[in-house]
């Protein structure tokens, strides 16, 4: 089996199973708990905690463990945005994750809220002229996901988050494909609320974690126990905790050289797909584009549209040789739907049905995407030979 489908999910790290391991077995005290066990619970919680706060660059006080990267903008879109009180408008954009756009339809349906989303161009970007535009004296909150789950796009955080500052505006963004890819501390991005997910890292499926800066007010979506500073009631994943800071801290420990070797990969990979399949499109932004400050594209993320095919039924030839690939976001359940992202992007809809998404992971080899590249074109003549 050949997996490249990465940002569905990744396999739990061996070196963080084994640090995780104690908690689940003698070490499987209640945090809250006033006894030995649960003191010793307790100080792995707070050890996890200051270990994902070196790893990202922020105070120990900002991390909040949740269930994973769907709580985590839950937690923080509701949260923030219910908290403030100088309005009902909320900025996003077309190309969020569902658990945002959900997220945001409900403040909408239930709370009267007034939501502004934002377009994008062909390659998935938002415009700054049309963020700065769509800052009000009411907007409660900007929400722009760092990098999108399906083509890969990286959006100019930093620049949004200094439009946002401009006008006193919080700004989250949905970082759970950024991480182990990107840069993450949030000074440095200019953010206030920052989402997560542990299963993306090589941690488990379950733990997340959402980063606040502690001068802002947040709402608790979940209520109970006051457990995570009262912002996140309920009995802590201790060895969850524990598994994501230690996933985090690998990941962040070779990113950039990681990055880099990957991108490398990746870019020989689209190459030779390019070569091997006539009129193959590569979705979401040019190999080698860059904004003034930083590339746009994620480096392990290869996304095309396979035109006069079926993106399902080139899934199941690919499966049938041992290869695992997405045809796009892993949440969208049960959905026969185009992508949203590639309609948005303005891609004709009987083409964004055919979109395969190739995913990448630390240990892909060029070997391994060179057997994947040939597999492409036997499975697209295959497709085409049937469908024809």
């Amino acid at each position: 089996m050949i997996f490249l489908d990465s940002a569905a999910t990744t396999p739990v790290r061996r070196e963080v199973l084994e640090a995780m391991w104690p908690l689940l077995t003698g070490d499987f005290g209640n945090p809250s708990s006033h006894h030995e066990l649960g003191e010793s619970a307790k100080r792995a919680l707070d050890g996890a905690r200051t270990s994902v706060a070196a790893s990202i660059g922020c105070r120990a006080s900002d991390v909040i463990f949740t269930s994973g990267g769907t709580e985590s903008d839950n937690l923080a879109i509701k949260g923030l945005a219910l908290a403030d009180p100088r309005g009902r408008h909320i900025v996003s954009s077309a190309v969020e994750h569902e658990a945002v756009l959900e997220t945001v339809d409900y403040l909408k349906r239930i709370h009267g809220f007034e939501v502004t989303v934002l377009p994008v161009d062909s390659h998935g970007l938002v415009d700054l002229d049309e963020v700065r535009q769509a800052l009000r004296p009411d907007t409660t909150l900007c929400t722009i996901m760092y990098a999108n789950n399906e083509v890969g796009v990286v959006q100019p955080i930093a620049a949004i988050a200094e439009l946002c500052r401009v006008h006193g505006i919080p700004l989250h963004t949905d970082a759970v494909q950024a991480a182990g890819w990107l840069p993450l501390d949030p000074a440095v991005l200019g953010v206030d609320a920052l989402s997560l997910s542990g299963h993306k890292l090589g941690a488990p499926k379950g733990i997340g974690v959402l980063i606040v800066k502690g001068r802002r007010s947040l709402e608790p979506v979940l209520h109970g126990g006051g457990q995570e500073r009262g912002k996140r009631s309920g009995t802590e994943n201790v060895a969850g905790a524990v598994g994501f800071a230690h996933a985090l801290a690998l990941a962040e420990s070779d990113r950039v050289e990681r990055a880099e070797r990957i991108a490398a990969l990746r870019t020989d990979f689209v190459a030779d797909v390019q070569a091997r399949v006539p009129g193959v499109i590569l979705t979401g932004p040019e190999l080698g584009e860059t904004t003034a400050t930083a590339s746009v594209r994620l480096p392990n993320n290869a996304s095309f549209c396979f035109p006069g095919t079926s993106g399902e039924s080139l899934l199941l030839e690919l499966g049938r040789a041992g290869i695992i690939c997405s045809a796009g976001s892993a949440c969208a359940v049960g959905s026969d739907d185009a992508s949203h992202v590639l309609l948005a992007m303005g891609v004709d809809e009987a083409i964004a049905q055919t979109a395969v998404r190739f995913s990448l992971n630390g240990e892909t080899t060029a070997e391994e995407l060179a057997t994947v590249a040939a597999e492409i074109e036997t499975a697209y003549r295959a497709v085409r030979s049937l469908s024809g």
